[in-house]
This record gives structure tokens, sequence and C-alpha cells, in this order.
């Protein structure tokens, strides 16, 4: 039940982040928009995939999947270097999610839920990296530390 919990709030979560990713594309202005808003629709799609995986996984495990979105949070902060602060911090709470999965999968002695939360953590960091490396100023080798 609690595995289910999990992957119902994992859902929950990468739905939110196909409202926040598509919001974000349409707030993006300025010289780098295309490249900007082709990778914000991209992370909209993958979020929906993910949303669907983790979907799937419930139903495999006899539960039902949710029909809540996570936490919508308009900040009115649309400069490019906020949107992506603002998903970094959105990255951060997802694969903060997965960890929480992969622990209780490994309790359970849940291997295919071991095996789909660190496929999905790899997935999460990688892209936590870009984010991360997005945020940098050019020459900067140190990772964006936010406050």
């Amino acid at each position: 039940m609690k595995i289910i919990n999990k992957l119902n709030q994992i859902m929950e979560l990468e739905l939110a982040g196909v409202v926040r990713y598509t919001h974000y594309s349409l707030m993006i202005y300025g010289y780098n928009r295309i490249p900007i808003v082709s990778w914000m629709k991209n992370n909209a799609a993958e979020g929906l995939d993910h949303a669907h995986r983790a979907g799937e996984m419930v139903t495999l495990l006899g539960g039902h999947p949710s029909l809540k979105i996570g936490n919508l949070l308009e900040t009115e902060n649309h400069d490019i270097g906020d949107i992506l602060r603002e998903s970094l911090d959105h990255e951060r709470a997802a694969l903060d999610c997965y960890y929480e999965l992969l622990k209780l999968a490994e309790k359970e002695k849940n291997i295919l839920v071991e095996e789909y939360a660190r496929e999905m953590i790899t997935s999460e960091e990688l892209h936590l990296d870009e984010v991360n490396k997005m945020l940098r100023k050019p020459g900067d080798v140190e990772p964006f530390k936010t406050t």
C-alpha cells in the first residue's frame, strides 16, 4: 500500500510537471526562445510519459491511479533564470520521491519496483544535471547551487 501511495504521489508530481513545463514554454521570450521552448515541450512530454509509467505500476500492483495533480504555484516570475530555478526545484522534488520509492521497494523486497525506481532516478538525475548546467554561466564548472 505504501508503494502504491508513493507511485500515486509520483504520478501527481509528474502531471504537475507537464502543466508547469507547458506553461513555461509559453512564457519564454528573447533570442534563445526557440531552443528553450522546444526543450520545455520535450520535458512536458517526458513528464506525461513518466506519469503514465507510474500509473501503469499502480495498476500492476492492484491499485487505482490517482486523478489528482501535484501542487501548482504561479510565482509570476518569468525570467528564464527564475523559470530554470523553479524547474530545478521541481526536478529535485521528483528525484526525492523516486528515492523514497526505492527505499520502500527495497524494504518490501520488490525487485520490479526497485528496478523501475532506479531507472527513473537515473533519468531524473540526468535531467537535473541538464537544468543545473543551463543555470551556470559560460566557463563555470562548479554545479549551480541554490540557497
